[in-house]
């Protein structure tokens, strides 16, 4: 008899979230005491970015800091932005791109990106602005929208060569539901993809020196330093990336229990750092050199590259023009607002607040309104994606006490992720205790 790895969710312990409760139980090593930044709208609560490859459920998350007045590392930041001599910054742009510019037409440089506003920003900069002959690598979304799939066209078609990896889409549909199952992260195996792909390919395939992500991550509160224009290769590097895990779970066990073949991890996979050091490869924030700014990126994409946003809001939020290419984005932001009790409205109002586009007032008003909304727009595609059917794995579909998905499976799976300091149940509707716009 098959035994059983994925069992299903049972209910929770309703009286583990009682709103009178006084000693509360902590998931993923968060902070008991919920803080909120007195300038933007980010709460202590907020996961930063880590070794990913090193996640699994009980790991301790490493989170958003307030200084002693509350403020929080992305506010301190754009506080320091204010202050740089920019010119002197696309200066040494100038120079990092003359020293690497191929006068012979070869590609210089990778920008990596869907075709969003932000990739599209960056390239059409590079190419046609400081002469650089990039090409643009994409790791494809779970499910494209119609509108995240056009402006992906659009993209290419303002001037671009593209390299587009699509991974097995059998292996991915299945790490996925494998990531929601034990860390409740479906983007999970996309971001692997998405950070770890790029490296490999620029330093072991084409042989390309110089790599341009957007915007630091510390300007949006990771604990990294801003004054380094390179990112750091702890974030897609390590010693034996066979070592690593994805979903939670290690490498081997992929191998032996889910009959996954070793070759189509390897996207998945951080490079070595053997094989990373011999290549030279430098990986930039085009943000630490000239300055970054959603809005303005939008803009510039819409006339550059034809750029155009979702023709409906974005569920969770108020806007219509970020991370708009994936059907999966709703659920993955759903997931955030669950187990760190923040969603898509708060990060969108506290990077708008940090660029004096609205008040932290508004910020609050607009979190009660949409922070948290589940979207049934693309619920059925997304759990047809995410269920082990018989007939597609019919070797590990017995694997799974629970192998379809579903609302109601989907719920209770749900509920295993709220933790107990975050969320109450009053009149039997589940309630987050504290929140930014009753603090």
């Amino acid at each position: 008899m098959v035994k059983i790895i994925i069992q299903a969710p049972k209910k929770v312990k309703k009286s583990l979230y009682h709103p009178k409760l006084k000693k509360l139980k902590v998931y993923y090593g968060l902070d008991k005491n919920i803080k909120f930044c007195q300038t933007c709208t980010y709460s202590n609560q907020k996961p930063n970015s880590e070794k990913e490859y090193k996640n699994y459920l009980k790991k301790k998350k490493p989170t958003l800091k307030l200084d002693k007045q509350n403020i929080c590392n992305a506010c301190i930041t754009q506080n320091i932005k204010s202050k740089i001599n920019w010119k002197k910054r696309e200066d040494l742009l100038r120079k990092l791109c003359d020293k690497h510019r191929k006068k012979n037409g070869d590609y210089d440089c990778i920008v990596p990106g869907s075709g969003g506003k932000d990739s599209c920003y960056a390239s059409y900069k590079l190419k046609f602005e400081y002469g650089m002959n990039p090409l643009l690598i994409t790791y494809a979304p779970h499910i494209y929208t119609d509108w995240g799939y056009d402006n992906f066209i659009s993209w290419i078609n303002s001037g671009f060569d593209n390299f587009l990896f699509t991974p097995n889409q059998k292996v991915h549909r299945l790490l996925t539901r494998l990531a929601l199952e034990n860390l409740f992260h479906p983007f999970q195996p996309f971001m692997f993809g998405q950070h770890y792909l790029t490296p490999k390919l620029a330093s072991k395939k084409f042989n390309i020196k110089l790599v341009f992500y957007g915007e630091n991550p510390v300007e949006y509160g990771n604990n990294d330093k801003f004054s380094n224009p390179i990112k750091d290769p702890k974030y897609y590097t390590v010693k034996d990336p066979f070592s690593t895990k994805i979903a939670g779970i290690t490498i081997k066990k992929l191998i032996k229990d889910f009959k996954i073949r070793k070759s189509d991890l390897e996207s998945y996979l951080p490079i070595s750092i053997k094989d990373f050091k011999k290549s030279t490869t430098e990986i930039h924030y085009l943000g630490y050199y000239i300055p970054w700014h959603p809005q303005a990126s939008y803009y510039y994409a819409v006339e550059k590259c034809g750029f155009k946003p979702s023709p409906e809001r974005t569920a969770g939020t108020y806007s219509k023009y970020s991370s708009i290419d994936d059907k999966i984005d709703d659920l993955h932001y759903y997931t955030t607002f669950i187990k760190f009790g923040m969603g898509r409205a708060t990060y969108d109002s506290s990077q708008e607040i940090r660029n004096k586009e609205i008040t932290r007032e508004e910020g609050k008003r607009l979190i009660k309104q949409f922070d948290g909304e589940y979207s049934t727009r693309f619920e059925k595609e997304v759990f047809e994606y995410l269920s082990i059917d018989k007939k597609t794995f019919p070797e590990i579909y017995n694997l799974f006490e629970h192998p379809m998905m579903n609302k109601n499976y989907f719920d209770l799976l749900t509920d295993k992720f709220r933790s107990p300091h975050l969320w109450m149940i009053e009149n039997n509707k589940w309630k987050l205790r504290k929140t930014i716009y009753n603090d």
